[in-house]
């Protein structure tokens, strides 16, 4: 049976009316619509114009309730998700609280989208006297006339009604449509096309096209160069034809009117720059298995004992032929990304292919290099930072087998890699692999859903991995490799921890402690490099005032403004808001004071304490377009500034072999705060920036900093001593009912008006609970927790209240709360309030 009928998913359909919507195929169309392409349809009473993706094709009932719209028009030549693409969309629309456009839209590159441009224009037939003399004295019908007239007959909807300002063209234009005057259509632009060049195509046998020309060889020498080296390649582009002979563009059209060659267009892929690592070999189509060729005369990678037991146990898993998990816990420079490199290596050589995930890559340049040096161009790299031509490019080329290893950020976890057979999660306890936006997925998640879908191995690789992943590793649900020693045998870095209390009441009021300065002077005399964390850019988290305590805040957001001393300014880091800092207290004329202290104000102490020595800043306020991560820490590096100081941007992924003394100004900035994950986040990062330390030849110290030096969590992080700390935590959590014994669901509502925000969640609590306490769901452990306001309960104008539950991930508690937001999303008394679910939220 013909199928005629498209199930398609909606682009303007809402979480709350989200299902695969029927759509007739129209006769022009058949055989061209295929599942995972996108389309364009009529949606809604007014049959307004949107984009959605085919879910799967059905043949047309014999019986129809309704008459079925048509699709409009198919905006792929082929699909863009493939049959398992379309199914892990519908996973995520399961598991995420998401439509499965809002799935479909994050799995595919930003640039390959369309945005549809709605105008009105002169109807076939009609003529301007017409549409005049339809106007008559109506100065607004007039003026839309006026304005069609002046652009050609067309108007975008957006440029009308910017032209009639305040007034409402409706009118107008109902006016003109209702005579058939005027006709509505929708346009598409996609946000980046595929990239062409010129390419010349030898026309004629070698011989025959030189012969032609050997009369016109002194008259035109340039003529028969740019034709002699086509003749030698066959196909060249123009640009390197023109290069390479010295010819103008001309000259080579001059040569395809004579008939020696044809000019074609070829698709050009762009490609982000490669750290150089030399010469890098040009790769085809994914081969066989067992004929990928080496990739340079790079010396084989050599493991000790526990590097090499580890590699043997993960290829054995990823040559099961079956999906396997494993945990990878290997102190900081226990050498992890060597086992990673040869694992990829086996991996490859049995012809399939390789994903490597990182929390950010623009903090991992040294990873990338080596990552580089050993798979060249068989690399495909998916991240924020490329241009949206180069990672739409990127995605082209691991989707035709080009590239056969991805390393990306959290995004590049969708990468349509074919006969995918390993994926790698470096730093797996990082929160950057956790979505904030919808759909709000956690890479992790998707990794494992991959993994049993191509029957592929999954690494989770850390120092400190999170409390959940190390109890499925404890339990037995992942593999459990060791890695208890640093790849070059030296010992961790010696850690000192200075109570600031003490420092206080000693007059040593700064950001600097004296044991710290000690060590900082003892480094720049030996000629060694040091990094200093704090987790907080800008000069001040605030300023106040002296007299009445008067603290500027953001008028947009519940927070108090961040001083910066570069510009003088009072910004802030959730809205943007910025405003010039005052000479003095608003409310009462005092003397304003700088609270505490941010990267700005721990680089002016340094120059201060040591004046003359370089210090070099890393944070958001100095990373740019020109001045990358990598240039920065290239100047670190290869001119031996003396002291680093940033955020956590150089907290991870460093590997310098001068750096022997790491510094925490503030250990307890991210352990009191409204977070169970609070311990596990300060512990990582301890650890993280304190295993910076030693990393090459000689031994490594570390200084924290801290108003709490007998916290647990700062203790075990000084000790290196993970185990304790996560059996301390994991009672924590089983005591409370949190991950990994339960999940935690938030619910989250939102709107300008705090009271409509509140009473809102407070009906959502009741209707919660209501459902909860039926038979259905006796005897399962469940907590129900709020409405509270968020952390930060404003951010720009917009209040924000949350109720949080403690239950088992099961799919009865996730239908319940889809369908509760369903119906707050659909309830008239929440006009102006969004409503959104969120699973183990990292906020």
């Amino acid at each position: 049976m013909e199928q005629n009928i498209a199930q398609t998913a909606l682009a303007a359909a809402t979480y709350a009316i989200d299902r695969p919507y029927s759509y007739l195929i129209p006769p022009e169309l058949a055989g061209r619509v295929r599942p995972g392409m996108r389309v364009l349809v009529p949606f809604g009473a007014g049959n307004r114009t949107c984009d959605g993706v085919v879910l799967g094709l059905a043949p047309q009932p014999e019986k129809e309730e309704f008459k079925l719209k048509a699709i409009l028009t198919v905006l792929d030549d082929e699909p863009m998700l493939d049959r398992d693409g379309i199914q892990l969309a519908l996973w995520l629309r399961e598991r995420c609280f998401c439509t499965v456009y809002d799935a479909a839209r994050a799995m595919l590159p930003a640039g390959l989208w369309f945005s549809l441009r709605d105008s009105w224009r002169l109807a076939p037939g009609a003529d301007w006297q017409t549409l005049y003399d339809a106007a008559g004295r109506s100065k607004k019908t007039r003026h839309l006339v006026d304005l069609l007239h002046a652009n050609g007959g067309s108007a975008e909807l957006e440029r009308i009604r910017a032209a009639f300002g305040t007034s409402d063209p409706n009118d107008a234009i109902r006016h003109l449509a209702d005579r058939g005057l005027i006709v509505y259509e929708t346009s598409t632009q996609r946000g980046v096309g595929d990239k062409t060049e010129q390419v010349a195509v030898l026309a004629l046998p070698p011989e025959e096209a030189l012969a032609r020309l050997s009369g016109s060889r002194r008259r035109a020498p340039l003529q028969y160069a740019a034709a002699e080296l086509l003749c030698q390649l066959g196909c060249v582009s123009v640009k390197e034809l023109c290069y390479f002979t010295g010819a103008s563009k001309s000259t080579v059209r001059g040569l395809a009117k004579k008939g020696i060659l044809t000019l074609e267009k070829q698709e050009a892929l762009r490609r982000p720059s490669l750290p150089e690592v030399g010469p890098l070999p040009e790769v085809g189509p994914l081969p066989e298995a067992g004929s990928l060729p080496e990739v340079g005369p790079l010396p084989e990678i050599v493991l000790n004992d526990e590097q090499q037991a580890a590699f043997e146990t993960l290829d054995t898993l990823s040559r099961s032929g079956k999906p396997e998990a494993a945990l990878l816990y290997g102190v900081t420079g226990s050498g992890k990304t060597q086992v990673y490199l040869k694992l990829i290596r086996s991996v490859l050589d049995r012809g399939r292919t390789a994903l490597v995930l990182v929390p950010e890559i623009a903090l991992t340049p040294q990873l990338l290099r080596l990552f580089t040096a050993r798979f060249g161009r068989q690399i495909a790299l998916l991240h924020s930072a490329l241009s949206a031509g180069e990672r739409y490019d990127e995605w082209k080329r691991a989707r035709r087998g080009e590239a056969r290893v991805v390393v990306g950020t959290r995004s590049a976890v969708f990468a349509p890699l074919p006969g995918l057979g390993l994926i790698i999660l470096d730093e797996e306890q990082e929160g950057a692999y956790k979505s904030e936006n919808t759909p709000r997925y956690h890479a992790r998640d998707v990794a494992k859903y991959r993994c049993a879908r191509s029957n592929a191995l999954l690494v989770l690789g850390s120092a400190t991995p999170c409390a959940e992943t190390m109890y499925a590793a404890r339990s037995g649900k992942y593999h459990l490799l060791t890695l208890k020693r640093r790849f070059n045998e030296h010992a961790l870095p010696q850690v000192t921890i200075v109570d600031l209390k003490k420092e206080l009441k000693a007059g040593a009021g700064g950001a600097i402690s004296r044991p710290l300065r000690e060590e900082l002077a003892k480094n720049i005399a030996n000629g060694e490099q040091s990094i200093l964390f704090l987790n907080r850019r800008g000069a001040s988290p605030s300023i106040a005032c002296g007299e009445c305590g008067h603290v500027p805040e953001c008028p947009n957001c519940s927070v108090h403004l961040t001083y910066h001393l570069a510009n003088h300014r009072l910004m802030c880091h959730y809205c943007g808001h910025s405003e010039p800092a005052p000479g003095q207290c608003p409310q009462c004329g005092g003397v304003l004071v700088q609270v505490g202290f941010g990267t700005q104000k721990v680089q002016e102490e340094l120059e201060t304490l040591f004046p003359g020595v370089g210090v070099l800043r890393m944070d958001a306020d100095t990373i740019s377009a020109t001045q990358t991560h990598e240039k920065l820490l290239s100047r670190f590096e290869r001119q031996r500034i003396p002291i680093l100081v940033g955020t956590q941007m150089v907290a991870k992924g460093l590997d310098f072999e001068n750096v022997t003394l790491v510094g925490v100004i503030s250990a307890d900035q991210s352990l009191y705060v409204d977070d169970y994950r609070a311990g596990e986040r300060t512990f990582s990062l301890l650890t993280q920036v304190v295993g910076r330390a030693g990393r090459g030849e000689k031994t490594g110290r570390a200084v924290i900093q801290t108003w709490a030096p007998g916290n647990e969590v700062i203790a075990c992080a000084a000790r290196q001593d993970y185990d304790a700390f996560y059996e301390q935590e994991i009672a924590l959590r089983r005591l409370r009912g949190f991950p990994p014994f339960l999940s935690l669901f938030r619910v989250t509502a939102s709107g300008a008006k705090e009271e409509e925000v509140i009473r809102c969640c407070l009906r959502l609590r009741q209707a919660l609970g209501a459902a909860l306490d039926r038979p259905d769901y006796a005897g399962t452990p469940c907590r129900l927790l709020g409405p509270a306001p968020a952390p930060v309960a404003k951010v720009n104008n917009r209040f924000r209240y949350r109720l949080s539950l403690s239950a088992p991930n099961r799919q009865s508690i996730r239908a319940l709360l889809a369908h509760m937001v369903r119906c707050a999303q659909g309830d008239r008394q929440n006009q102006g309030v969004s409503v959104y679910a969120d699973p183990d939220p990292f906020d």
